[in-house]
């Protein structure tokens, strides 16, 4: 279950109700919870609590970017893999297929950097979302220059929102235990065996 009160259909504000039309037609996704694509639904009830959030995370319609949609969703999905969020990753596969971007990349994003499927450009976005996630923003020149040399500055800008938007979409959800991502504590101690030891 979220860790935080899902706000049903009666309970929304009018701001939020284009929202759950778009996602759930006419009916309450709390007392009928999911979506099309399987999930349950609960990031759009839980983030309707503040209906501002919830509208500023879909202020900027990613299909006005200049940013090619296959060099996105793969950014997003290595993302999503990088942060350790089930939601984000499994949802972007599906957009990554939608945007066109073949299975054999899909599935080879999270071994990137053995992988012989992708293009020199393909792979500096890949390093470039290391660099942003995984290193906290240290993203080295080389990386960078070869970003430079296939992007121009506004889609390297589009690119750098997107990685830290779906970093805030992955960590949020996983605290939230929202999605996929409402799973227990993994890294716990494992008790050691009963009876007499050797």
């Amino acid at each position: 279950m979220p860790r935080l009160k899902q706000v049903s259909r009666a309970e929304a504000s009018p701001e939020v109700l284009p929202f759950y039309e778009q996602m759930f037609g006419g009916r309450d996704p709390v007392a009928e919870p999911g979506t099309a694509t399987g999930t349950p639904g609960d990031w759009w009830t839980v983030w309707a609590n503040v209906p501002g959030i919830l509208k500023a995370f879909s202020a900027y319609p990613m299909r006005d970017a200049a940013l090619d949609a296959q060099l996105r969703e793969l950014a997003i999905v290595r993302t999503g893999y990088a942060r350790g969020s089930q939601f984000v990753f499994s949802q972007h596969c599906k957009a990554a297929r939608r945007a066109g971007v073949p299975e054999a990349k899909i599935e080879a994003v999270p071994y990137w950097t053995v992988a012989e499927v992708f293009t020199p450009l393909e792979r500096a976005v890949l390093a470039y979302v290391d660099g942003t996630i995984l290193e906290g923003g240290r993203v080295h020149d080389e990386v960078f220059g070869r970003l430079r040399a296939g992007l121009p500055d506004d889609q390297i800008l589009m690119l750098t929102y997107v990685i830290n938007m779906y970093q805030l979409h992955a960590t949020a959800t996983k605290a939230l235990r929202l999605e996929y991502d409402d799973v227990p504590e993994r890294v716990v101690e494992i008790p050691e065996p009963a009876g007499p030891t050797r």
